[in-house]
C-alpha cells in the first residue's frame, strides 16, 4: 500500500492498484495498473511513474526494489462487488498477459 499512497501523489494520477507477481529471479515483484485523471489519458507514461518513485528512493522512503517492474495505464481497474479493487483479479489478469 506505500507505493500505492506514493503513486497516487503524482498529478495525473486518478486511481492506482499495486500487486506482487510471480517473478522466475527474485520470486515476487510488484506490478502497478494505474488510471489517468480526465484529461491525462494518453499523456502519462510509464517512465514518467518511475521517475516520480525513484525521488522517494533517493530520500530513503522506499527501497529501489520497490519500484514496480512494470505500471500499466489502464481505463479502469477490477472491482469488488462492493466497490473496492479486486487485486485478485488484477493479479490473474497480470499473470495471465
Amino acid at each position: 500500500m506505500d507505493i500505492e499512497n506514493l503513486i497516487s501523489q503524482h498529478e495525473a494520477v486518478s486511481e492506482v492498484a499495486v500487486v506482487g507477481v510471480n517473478d522466475e529471479k527474485w520470486g515476487e515483484r510488484p506490478i502497478a495498473v494505474m488510471v489517468p485523471k480526465p484529461g491525462r489519458e494518453g499523456g502519462v507514461a510509464e517512465k514518467e511513474i518511475k521517475a516520480f518513485l525513484e525521488k522517494f528512493v533517493e530520500d530513503g522512503v522506499i527501497s529501489k526494489w520497490a519500484v514496480p517492474n512494470r505500471i500499466y495505464v489502464v481505463d479502469e481497474i477490477p472491482k469488488t462487488s462492493v466497490g473496492k479493487m479486486d487485486k485478485k483479479e488484477i493479479k490473474k489478469l497480470l499473470e495471465n498477459s
